[in-house]
C-alpha cells in the first residue's frame, strides 16, 4: 500500500486510504473520511465527515475539508462531500457538505483548483477542470459547469447557476445566473460579452465562435421579451451545439434571474 503518515497527525479508525497515500505533519483525518490512491494532505489539514477525495488530490496546510456546513438550519443528519480526481486545494480552502433541504451532497468534479482561502458552501455542484481564485465565496446550493474560472475576491449568491466555460471577473458580486460561454463582470456582476478567450484556447472553431457571438447579440438585444428571443434564436440556430446549450441553460430556469447586460452594452460580442 506504502502509504505514509507523519507521527503527529491522527488518522481516526475507519478512515479509508487509498495506495500511495501521503500524510504530513499535524494533519487529522476522521473516521468517515475516504483518501484514494495517491492523495497527499503535506500539512495542518484536516478532513472531516462522511468526505471522499478522489485519486491524486493535493491538499496544502490550513484547509479544512468536510466539516459541518454553515448552516443554522443543520442539525447533524448523514450528509456528504465528495471531491472528484486530480484537484488541488490551496491553503485555507473550505469544503462544506450538503444539508437535508439541498440533496444533502456537496460535490466537486475531477481536475479542479481551488486556490487560497476559497470556500465551497453546502449542497453546491460543482464541474470539472473548474477554478476558484483566492478568495473566491460560493455560497450554499450553486451550481458551476465544467471549465468555469471565477476571478479572486469574487462572491456568489445561494443557488445562483453558472453555466459552462463562463469567466467571472475579480472582485465580482455575483446574484444572477450566469449562461454558458459567458463573461460575467463588476458587483453587482452584469454579463459583459463571451467568455471569447476561454473559447479559443479550448479549440473552438473560428465558425462556432463567431454563430455563438451572433446568438449572443440576438438573445441579448433590444427586440421582444427574452423568451420571445429564446425562441428565435433557437429557430434560426437549430443544429448549433453551443447555442442550444445557452437556451436549454436559460430555459431550465433556476432560483435567480439571469445575469444581463447592463445597459446593453458589452465588450466581448
Amino acid at each position: 500500500m506504502n502509504i505514509s503518515i507523519h507521527s503527529s497527525s491522527i488518522v481516526e479508525t475507519g478512515a479509508r486510504l487509498g495506495s500511495g497515500v501521503k500524510i504530513g505533519p499535524f494533519c487529522h483525518v476522521g473516521a468517515d473520511v475516504e483518501l484514494a490512491d495517491g492523495v497527499e494532505l503535506l500539512s495542518h489539514v484536516v478532513v472531516a465527515g462522511h468526505t471522499s477525495i478522489g485519486a491524486r488530490g493535493r491538499i496544502f496546510p490550513f484547509a479544512s475539508i468536510g466539516h459541518q456546513p454553515q448552516d443554522l438550519k443543520f442539525h447533524g443528519e448523514h450528509s456528504t462531500l465528495t471531491i472528484g480526481t486530480d484537484c488541488l486545494i490551496r491553503e485555507g480552502v473550505t469544503m462544506n457538505p450538503g444539508t437535508q433541504g439541498g440533496g444533502s451532497k456537496t460535490v466537486v468534479g475531477n481536475n479542479c483548483a481551488f486556490l487560497a482561502n476559497s470556500h465551497v458552501g453546502h449542497d453546491a455542484i460543482i464541474g470539472s477542470n473548474v477554478v476558484f481564485s483566492n478568495n473566491v465565496m460560493i455560497a450554499g446550493h450553486c451550481h458551476v459547469g465544467d471549465f468555469v474560472i471565477i476571478g479572486g475576491g469574487t462572491g456568489v449568491h445561494q443557488f445562483v447557476r453558472i453555466g459552462s466555460h463562463a469567466i467571472i471577473g475579480g472582485l465580482a458580486g455575483v446574484e444572477n445566473d450566469v449562461i454558458p460561454y459567458g463573461m460575467a463582470l463588476g458587483n453587482r456582476a452584469a454579463l459583459a460579452g463571451l467568455n471569447i478567450i476561454g473559447l479559443k484556447r479550448r479549440g473552438f472553431s473560428r465558425d462556432a465562435i463567431h454563430d455563438l457571438r451572433r446568438a449572443y447579440r440576438l438573445l441579448f438585444g433590444p427586440d421582444g421579451t427574452l423568451k420571445e428571443r429564446v425562441e428565435d434564436v433557437s429557430a434560426e440556430f437549430e443544429s448549433h451545439e453551443q447555442v442550444h446549450q445557452i437556451l436549454e441553460f436559460i430555459r431550465a430556469g433556476g432560483d435567480r434571474a439571469i445575469c444581463m447586460p447592463r445597459d446593453g452594452k458589452d465588450s466581448s460580442a
